[in-house]
């Protein structure tokens, strides 16, 4: 299966954890391509802009599933799913990943990682 990181300018600097833990959950013979946006990129690109190229990388077959995301997880969503073949979702808890690809036959998640990100900080800060 080959996979596919992007998610637009607002949470760039989460870009290489995203990337560092995708690789972790991945099986072996799966791929995943990081498309950004990173960091250190002066380039702004919208939530129009990212599930455009969503649509253009599952509709040519490049990718099978993508993973995206934004502040909250709400913006990419409604954005994404107007584009035919594509079914993106909003996955508050991580869990929900293996239904929504395994029962509602998704392909595009959309975390809220500024959420993820703070429940992590604060477990991580309390020992």
């Amino acid at each position: 299966m080959k996979l596919g990181l992007i998610q637009a300018s607002s949470q760039k600097e989460k870009n290489k954890t995203l990337e560092h833990y995708l690789n972790e959950a991945i099986n072996s013979n799966d791929e995943l391509i990081n498309f950004g946006i990173y960091p250190d990129s002066n380039i702004q690109l919208s939530y129009v802009q990212v599930s455009l190229a969503i649509a253009l990388l599952i509709n040519s077959r490049s990718l099978d599933f993508v993973v995206t995301g934004c502040t909250s997880g709400q913006g990419m969503m409604p954005d994404c799913n107007p584009f035919p073949n594509i079914q993106c979702g909003y996955l508050p808890p991580p869990q929900d990943a293996f239904l929504f690809s395994h029962i509602n036959n998704g392909n595009v998640p959309s975390f809220p990682y500024c959420m993820a990100f703070k429940i992590i900080w604060f477990l991580a800060n309390q020992f």
